[in-house]
């Protein structure tokens, strides 16, 4: 167990708390062909396990979280919280056969240094406010079981075999089971085993354990928006929240615009948008020459006040030379990270005669939204001749105008 768990700072009146994130299931009502399990997938540019996690770890109450995975899934795991660098988060364990015998293997798992509590909590619900943490946890103080729910506002029915209402059930009193459930450990633990030694298997919910055990369950409101990610049409709407959150936290709105131009000479393909298209002339730079980047590089540095593109990466320096210009677009990207900012938009406009655009601009647009790391809707490339005019229309070089939308946090 982490030295923090035990480390001498912890006042020695507060009860020792672990939470169990279980994480062994096979949903699969979430998932498309190729996907990894729910729990492993990205939102919003992060592993869903992991935002989990960091919901516990950056709540001053809890001393250790321990996930229980599938036995298949240890490289997924590391992977999706390879950026938690708490000592708080302990190795996981592997689960059983269905959630019961999973959270119990997680309950045996800290029995060598027993917390006071354990909260139990489902590793698909990402959005569990502290504020819902701190209510189980105060609770726990009186209680030996409590349950993080949601009042039933809605009216209830009952079918009847036929598929037709058989009754309107009361909401009065009624709650919808959510996560997190804690429990004085002692408690849990002995009933965990009751049920192991009866045999008794496919208990779904841990309070209902603590019930089978004789204990009261006290119920807790934990939010209606502590949702459980269940579907694939739950991944959208928190994708569009969370989209949501991080727009409201930049209401600074900046503008920024760039322009590029690159001589063509004799070659085998340019490189635009950081896609490479063969052709019979290539782009003459320093770098690969690739004047959309450049130019979004630029709008990018703009609406941060930021200098441009000559000034941090100048073709004077030996180490840019033949660089790939998705590296200084992608230093830009940094730049408005570094200030607590996003990207919400880019637009490209290339001005050439030749090669054509048109078949390779999906690729453009798909390698500029991984570049920037925002979504492919967000990223605009057009193109356009020049009707023979000028130096575009003339074949000795191709232009870029770029357009780039910030969010900045207000000081930022």
């Amino acid at each position: 167990m982490p030295s923090s768990v035990t480390s001498p700072t912890r006042p020695s009146a507060r009860p020792t708390v672990a939470v169990i994130l279980v994480a062994a299931g096979r949903g699969s009502r979430a998932a498309s062909a190729g996907e990894p399990p729910k729990q492993y997938r990205q939102l919003h540019g992060q592993p869903v396990i992991a935002r989990t996690a960091r919901a516990f770890l950056v709540h001053p109450g809890v001393d250790r979280v321990l996930t229980v995975i599938h036995p298949d899934d240890h490289d997924l795991y590391t992977a999706a919280v390879a950026g938690l660098d708490d000592p708080r988060l302990s190795p996981p364990v592997v689960g059983g056969a269905d959630r019961q015998a999973s959270c119990f293997a997680g309950l045996a798992a800290l029995a060598a240094d027993a917390p006071d509590y354990v909260l139990i909590h489902d590793a698909v619900r990402p959005f569990i406010r502290r504020e819902a943490i701190d209510r189980v946890i105060e609770a726990l103080g009186h209680e030996v079981a409590v349950l993080c729910g949601v009042p039933v506002i809605d009216t209830v029915k009952r079918a009847d075999a036929a598929g037709y209402v058989g009754e309107t059930v009361p909401r009065e009193g009624l709650w919808r089971a959510a996560t997190p459930q804690g429990f004085r450990y002692a408690e849990i633990a002995a009933a965990h085993r009751v049920l192991a030694a009866r045999g008794m298997t496919g208990v779904t919910d841990d309070a209902a354990v603590a019930e089978f055990a004789g204990h009261r369950v006290l119920l807790v409101d934990g939010g209606a928006d502590n949702i459980k990610l269940t579907t694939a049409e739950d991944f959208t709407m928190a994708e569009q929240r969370l989209t949501a959150d991080a727009f409201l936290a930049c209401p600074d709105v900046r503008v920024g615009t760039g322009y590029d131009v690159h001589v063509l000479e004799p070659g085998d393909g340019v490189t635009l948008s950081g896609v490479f298209i063969p052709h019979n002339q290539r782009l003459k730079g320093h770098s690969d020459a690739d004047v959309a980047l450049h130019a979004l590089t630029d709008a990018i540095l703009g609406a941060l006040g930021d200098g441009d593109i000559g000034q941090h990466f100048p073709p004077s320096d030996e180490r840019w030379r033949g660089a790939a210009s998705k590296l200084f677009l992608h230093d830009a990207v940094r730049r408005i990270a570094e200030r607590g900012g996003l990207l919400a938009h880019c637009d490209i406009t290339i001005i050439a005669e030749a090669p054509k655009v048109g078949p390779h601009r999906e690729a453009m647009r798909a390698a500029v939204a991984e570049t920037c790391g925002i979504t492919i809707d967000r990223v605009g490339v057009k193109a356009t001749t020049n009707e023979g005019l000028g130096f575009a229309g003339r074949r000795e070089g191709i232009a870029a105008i770029a357009t780039a939308t910030v969010r900045l946090p207000l000081g930022g």
